[in-house]
């Protein structure tokens, strides 16, 4: 596994936009330097869901920026990850291709629940362990997600679609902040939040903590103003609705501790946070330093040292769907002697093409938990659209994709001759044929050989005659690859 002296991430959020550089010592990261920028990327959605030209504009512009930052450093070594505004959106697949060119990184957009995690994972790395359960609060600008976890671990997670940024626009959109508003913001914050409550209230966790820009600037105002040492309390949240109700105007209240840059949004924020303290018992709130951003960095640190969290959740769902573990081994490891013959006509990083391979290998059969017939399919839509930590949205679609594609017919697919994606499923389907057996009999002669768009099967002579059921679904499946790449004969 390469190893990087330095570690990079980029958080596009709804509301800012964050670049953390980490350098790397064994098993530890010291933080070197961080930028961010308040690009209010949901407020730029329009009533259609779709990004404003203005936002755009402003994105791109910080993408650059963080881009000459990070020019020269190593792809393996830079994770950039959006959320809640680019999940929304319906023009983001055309965004994300400018703004990849900006940045120079590729760019996932993480469900929910994926960004609840990693907001965990940045959070309790920024405080002192502890395996008593602890409540993660982070308020965003187009979501807020609820944690509870132990350690290093989220046991609980759920993402809510309310934001600083959304719930401003929605209540607040002239600035004007009375008391009906604030009133009608905060209900609206706690029937969101009831349909969590049960699993987030107090009794379920020792301690609450918030993270991120919201809660920081409300611990900001609570301490400022004699309300704490720089946590966030129920009456600290109270003072500050009642002199935004004095004020009738957010840009006319004065108050200690307010940033300019928070001021826009500071209203939907604290309807959000006043909901959430409501409806989950809450009295006080410390306020961490670590974010969504720190936890991209652990997870990043892990995946180079051979602790990837995907791995972890692959061996989780073969358990959860009683997977036949022995069977996904020998496919994984046939599919991967099988690589390095099509390694040379990869589009994309082979290290990240060998693990979609071995992880399709050891998830192929995990259809059959719903039915045996059409199991690839059955597969396909659960890995496309289950909650899978460590794995981004579009991770997930290409590891459905290369399950879809093991068995059935290729047409069905639609591959053409210049489909990116048929080493991976060559390599796959040829080892799920030799293994169909479900013991170890491949043949130890087996070789695949390809030469520019032509690949060649060798197999011992002696073999085939003994097998020859075998030989006869490898010749259909050699027909079914005529119509596509790449020209696909046997050679004995």
């Amino acid at each position: 596994m390469q190893e990087y002296e330095t570690l990079a991430a980029i958080d596009l959020g709804s509301n800012s936009f964050h670049l953390q550089v980490g350098r790397v010592e064994g098993d530890q990261l010291f933080y070197l330097d961080a930028h961010k920028e308040a690009v209010r990327l949901a407020a730029g959605l329009t009533e259609d869901k779709q990004l404003d030209a203005v936002s755009q504009k402003r994105a791109l512009a910080c993408l650059s920026r963080f881009g000459e930052r990070l020019k020269g450093m190593p792809a393996g070594a830079v994770r950039a990850v959006g959320t809640s505004a680019l999940r929304v959106a319906k023009n983001a697949p055309a965004f994300l291709e400018k703004a990849r060119a900006a940045l120079g990184f590729e760019i996932e957009i993480v469900a929910g629940r994926e960004e609840a995690r990693l907001i965990y994972l940045g959070v309790s790395h920024s405080l002192p362990l502890s395996h008593e359960p602890r409540l993660v609060v982070d308020i965003g600008g187009g979501s807020t997600e609820c944690i509870i976890g132990a350690g290093y671990e989220a046991k609980e997670r759920e993402s809510l679609r309310m934001g600083c940024v959304g719930w401003t626009r929605q209540f607040f959109p002239d600035g004007q902040a009375d008391k009906a508003r604030l009133k009608a913001a905060e209900t609206a914050a706690r029937i969101e939040i009831r349909i969590v409550s049960a699993q987030f209230r107090a009794g379920n966790w020792q301690e609450a903590v918030g993270s991120s820009g919201t809660a920081r600037a409300l611990g900001d105002i609570c301490r400022q103003n004699g309300h704490s040492d720089g946590a966030i309390t129920h009456a600290g949240l109270l003072w500050l609705r009642d002199r935004l109700v004095r004020a009738g105007d957010v840009e006319r209240a004065e108050i200690a501790g307010l940033k300019p840059d928070r001021r826009p949004v500071i209203a939907g924020g604290l309807a959000v946070m006043l909901g959430l303290f409501e409806e989950l018992g809450v009295e006080t709130m410390t306020v961490a330093q670590g974010a969504m951003r720190e936890g991209i960095l652990w997870d990043l640190l892990g995946r180079v040292h051979d602790r990837d969290m995907r791995d972890v959740t692959v061996s989780q769902f073969q358990r959860r769907y009683h997977i036949d573990t022995r069977q996904a081994r020998r496919v994984e490891r046939l599919a991967l002697k099988l690589f390095p013959a099509v390694a040379a006509h990869l589009q994309e990083d082979s290290a990240d093409a060998l693990h979609r391979l071995g992880w399709a290998s050891r998830l192929h059969e995990i259809g059959i938990s719903i039915a045996h017939s059409g199991q690839h399919k059955h597969g396909a839509y659960i890995l496309e659209n289950a909650d899978m930590p460590g794995f981004s949205r579009r991770d997930q679609g290409k590891l459905a994709a290369l399950v879809r594609a093991s068995r059935g017919g290729l047409d069905k697919l639609g591959m053409g001759r210049d489909d990116p994606n048929w080493p991976l499923i060559l390599c796959l389907r040829l080892a799920l044929l030799f293994c169909a057996s479900r013991d170890d009999a491949a043949p130890a002669g087996l070789q695949l050989l390809c030469d520019g768009a032509a690949c060649r099967l060798a197999l011992p002579s002696v073999w085939l005659k003994a097998n020859p059921l075998t030989q006869a679904i490898l010749a259909e499946e050699i027909r079914a690859w005529s119509d596509v790449a790449p020209r696909f004969r046997l050679a004995g």
